[in-house]
């Protein structure tokens, strides 16, 4: 075995997003774009020789031919050790939890995510750092403009390692390591959630659905519902990870996953039910004809961490993004915790999580997580909720709606305008920043603002300032909307619309009716028609 340098050129756009590097399998198969990437992660690790890295993905589209391509980049860069997922699958939250536990410099993750798949699909690639969270901004950007410079990269000529064979391989002097992607995650979960609890759950005829859409959670639920908890065979469906996702949209809410939100509201329901996405990083929880927002789901979740024993001892704080409901505000307020509101991107809990300031945190986005690991986790949110489901002896609707009895219930929608023309976006939230001042005291379909403001975040831990997150009205009717840019689609630019509205005695109104102020006060402010051309958004969730 060789190592070689190769000559290359760099690319103008690979810039990554709140979530790594995104784009179309097309762009990704282009000579050298991926190990152009690659390389530019490695060069701005300088004290990468000699240490551990981990590598995985959801095992869509290319993702075994980029994890060989990665292996042999990093054997190539000093590595010394080199830990693969079998299959070159690691979900998202696994490979947070093996970069901790092994102590890895970090990890290449290979994923888009809840985006779909295929050959035509999308493709990704991140870093996540020694905490086993996603890079921080600064050094996204490092790694951005080693891009636009660099001009070579190091590889080992070698054949393709056997990636479904367990154990040790040498690869010029790295040691690879191909190791079962789901032992040490579900050795971790064991030490959170009361497994004998839940098992006596399922032992008492408790019925369950998770439907893994046919992406990379798959085998991580069968071993840990099926095989380790004793719920029937079957329990979990589309449990084989396939490159196309089967075709579907792997993204848990209940425009995608609509067989599994038909049978929950169909005659003979089971008790519970919940999804998971792509990488196995966001979740989807359903009650007998109920579906429960992320943002509910965390709140409920916070409430009740008690519970479980990884928790037993209570939260030193929860954060949510932006976006999400003020549902977990309440539960802090009552818990006498704080509560933290950060922008978008999970990377902006990890302060947070590092320093102790917060045990729970999550995202409308269908994105639950805890300080077990540095990325959301969709099975253990799961997990979780049949842990409170057992040690409370409620249904998952009663669960909901004591939660809203005692602390109110925030009628929560997210209106979703994907594949806008770019500049036509950019346009309508420049229009917005430049009629903020005028807004307080104005009124839009019954609703009076209060305040409206870009929002901007400075990080309590670093004091670092991140600027332009979205904007946000509040309404004196207790009511919100807010609106910001995506940056985890590949083509033109998503709009998203946020809509809240707050009733602490109207509890089982449908959302629709309560929100529609909000939603003729978002257009009355926005003009998204006239700015986007759009009567109506893609995706309502």
């Amino acid at each position: 075995m060789t190592v070689k340098a190769v000559a290359t050129q760099p690319f103008p756009d690979q810039k990554p997003g709140t979530s790594g590097l995104r784009k179309k399998v097309p762009v990704f198969r282009q000579p050298t774009y991926v190990e152009n990437f690659v390389q530019a992660i490695f060069d701005c690790l300088p004290d990468r020789a000699g240490t551990t890295l981990v590598v995985g993905g959801d095992g869509r589209f290319l993702n075994r031919e980029v994890v060989q391509t990665t292996l042999k980049i990093a054997a190539a860069n000093g590595f010394a050790r080199i830990l693969v997922g079998r299959g070159g699958l690691l979900s998202t939250p696994a490979a947070s939890c093996v970069i901790r536990q092994y102590g890895a410099i970090g990890g290449v993750v290979l994923s888009a995510s809840h985006n779909p798949g295929g050959p035509e699909g999308d493709f990704g690639i991140k870093f996540n750092g020694r905490n086993g969270g996603p890079a921080p901004e600064p050094v996204t950007e490092a790694i951005f403009a080693r891009t636009k410079a660099i001009t070579e990269y190091r590889i080992v000529e070698a054949d393709d390692i056997d990636l479904d064979a367990l154990g040790d391989v040498t690869l010029a002097g790295a040691t690879v390591t191909v190791i079962d992607p789901v032992a040490d995650y579900a050795a971790l979960m064991e030490t959170l959630v009361d497994f004998p609890a839940i098992a006596a759950l399922f032992r008492s005829g408790f019925r369950m659905r998770f439907d893994a859409m046919s992406a990379v959670t798959g085998p991580y639920a069968v071993e840990i519902l099926e095989r380790r908890l004793g719920a029937p065979a079957g329990t979990v469906v589309n449990a084989e990870p396939l490159p196309d996702f089967g075709g579907h949209h792997p993204d848990p809410n209940p425009v995608h996953a609509h067989d599994l939100m038909a049978e929950m509201t169909g005659p003979d329901a089971p008790d519970f039910g919940a999804a998971s996405d792509g990488d196995g990083d966001r979740n989807m929880i359903v009650a007998p004809h109920l579906f429960v927002t992320p943002s509910d789901s965390l709140a409920i979740l916070a409430a009740h961490a008690h519970l479980a024993p990884g928790y037993r001892d209570g939260l030193s704080g929860i954060a949510r993004s932006m976006p999400t409901s003020r549902a977990a505000d309440r539960v802090a307020a009552s818990l006498g915790i704080p509560a933290f509101e950060t922008p978008t991107g999970w990377k902006f809990f990890g302060n947070l999580l590092d320093a102790g300031r917060i045990t729970l945190c999550g995202e409308e986005s269908a994105g639950t997580g805890s300080n077990h690991v540095r990325e959301k986790d969709g099975l253990w949110a799961v997990l979780l909720w049949l842990n409170l489901l057992a040690a409370t002896a409620k249904p998952a609707d009663r669960v909901v709606r004591d939660h809203w009895a005692t602390y109110g219930r925030d009628y929560y929608a997210r209106h979703d305008y994907e594949e806008v023309e770019s500049a036509a976006a950019e346009g309508l939230m420049t229009a917005l920043r430049e009629k903020l001042a005028g807004l307080p005291g104005q009124s839009f379909g019954g609703l009076t603002v209060e305040t409206a403001d870009d929002f901007a975040y400075t990080d309590p831990v670093d004091g670092s300032v991140t600027a332009r997150q979205g904007v946000r009205i509040l309404f004196r009717e207790d009511a919100r909307v807010v609106f910001r840019l995506s940056g985890t689609g590949t083509v033109g630019a998503t709009l998203r619309v946020y809509l809240e509205r707050f009733s602490k005695d109207r509890l089982d109104a449908p959302t629709a009716e309560m929100l529609a102020p909000v939603v003729a006060a978002a257009e009355a402010i926005a003009g998204i028609a006239q700015h986007t051309g759009r009567t109506e958004p893609s995706v309502v969730t």
